[in-house]
């Protein structure tokens, strides 16, 4: 994560410089998704019969590619290939999240899924600052840091880190079709795991709709470069890492993940919707705080909940097809939002994503809460003592 922290905001700056528009700045960011959404469900199964490792270093190693192919990009088109390598190699969130499964006990997965939230944004914290020093160094310099970061991840990951603890390679039989798993979720959207699954797709498309457009919308309204566009990213990501490694486990305790989930897809609503509405840099940042709160609530807590109601013999398909509907969810939302700052206005984006989160916020309200359920019962046994 700390590579593509390290580009991402870079990138739309060198597709302006290379004469790109809004439109295609959101196709561009939406590549990574369309590659990410056929490879999400397959790492996910891959990762099932053969071990979560062996796909963790696939991965780093097609990441490293990546990144020197975004290093030499000189065209439209080459930066276009490395966003597709990228999504393709970065399709296994999923094997992480389900390597998490196979190791911690339900009761913990939230805490332990914040915290790899904690690790994955202090990659976004730091990585667009990192990425605007090197640039000092020249343009290819990101791209190869980058990729000599990854290179010594998979290194790592080869040396050191072992396989899940109680994963074990799932037969044939016990396996099934991915795309009966994704049709099912459409199918039945009033099942446990499909509404959890719907509701991690359409707030990650509001929230996707605002990543895609920030750094150009930051260009044009407050006038910032290559130079100082790290900084709003390194904002977000401190907010985002103090929430989720600081005070999310006692959060889970005291409210549950249930709770959590309501609140972060309200605050996320009000901070995408009141993202336009400031005239300067500092009231944005004030603004913006409340986008990292909400996700770091949010998304930690959906996928606990999904990992804790699905069959454990396929968390990792079920986690990659979390993973693909997130990724259509990067697809759909980069290119309206694209679209919509080109043709309608830079904070339409912005207000309709605040929107449509605001709506899956009240859906949230009916998801069963189990925690809610045992208190009841308890109270209903204290009584009758």
């Amino acid at each position: 994560m700390l590579g593509y922290a390290m580009v991402f905001p870079l990138l739309p700056i060198y597709a302006v410089r290379l004469d790109a528009d809004a439109f295609t700045i959101g196709l561009m960011v939406a590549s990574f998704s369309m590659a990410q959404f056929v490879a999400s469900p397959l790492w996910g199964r891959l990762s099932d019969r053969f071990g979560r490792r062996p796909a963790l270093m696939v991965s780093l190693a097609g990441s490293v590619t990546a990144f020197t192919i975004f290093a030499f990009a000189d065209s439209i088109g080459m930066l276009f290939l490395s966003r597709i390598v990228q999504g393709a190699a970065g399709g296994t969130t999923g094997v992480m999240q389900a390597y998490i499964g196979d190791s911690v006990e339900p009761r913990d997965r939230t805490k332990a899924l914040g915290w790899l939230s904690a690790a994955t944004n202090t990659g976004v914290m730091i990585g667009p600052v990192i990425g605007s020093a090197a640039w000092h160094f020249g343009a290819q310099a990101p791209g190869l840091l980058a990729a000599s970061l990854c290179l010594l991840n998979l290194v790592f990951v080869w040396w050191l880190l072992p396989e899940s603890k109680t994963h074990q390679p799932v037969a044939h039989k016990d396996r099934r079709s991915i795309g009966n798993m994704i049709w099912e979720t459409v199918r039945h959207p009033t099942r446990d795991v499909s509404q959890l699954i719907l509701i991690y797709a359409v707030t990650m498309t509001g929230f996707s709709s605002m990543t895609a457009v920030l750094s150009i919308y930051l260009m044009d309204r407050f006038s910032l470069d290559e130079a100082s566009i790290g900084y709003p990213f390194l904002l977000m990501g401190a907010v985002s890492v103090a929430i989720r490694a600081g005070v999310l486990g006692r959060l889970v305790t005291r409210f549950g993940e249930v709770k959590l989930m309501n609140a972060g897809a309200v605050l996320l609503a009000l901070g995408l919707f009141a993202f336009p509405l400031p005239t300067h840099i500092a009231l944005l940042m004030i603004v913006m705080t409340l986008v990292p709160i909400g996700t770091a609530l949010l998304f930690p807590a959906t996928s606990a909940l999904l990992s804790q109601r699905c069959d454990p013999k396929q968390l990792g398909q079920m986690m990659g097809v979390q993973q693909a509907f997130g990724a259509v969810a990067r697809i759909l939302g980069p290119i309206w939002a694209g679209a919509a700052y080109e043709r309608l206005g830079p904070g339409v984006p912005f207000y309709v994503a605040g929107i449509v989160v605001f709506v899956v916020a009240l859906l949230t309200t009916r998801v069963r809460d189990d925690r809610v359920q045992v208190e009841g019962e308890v109270a209903s046994q204290q009584a009758r003592r």
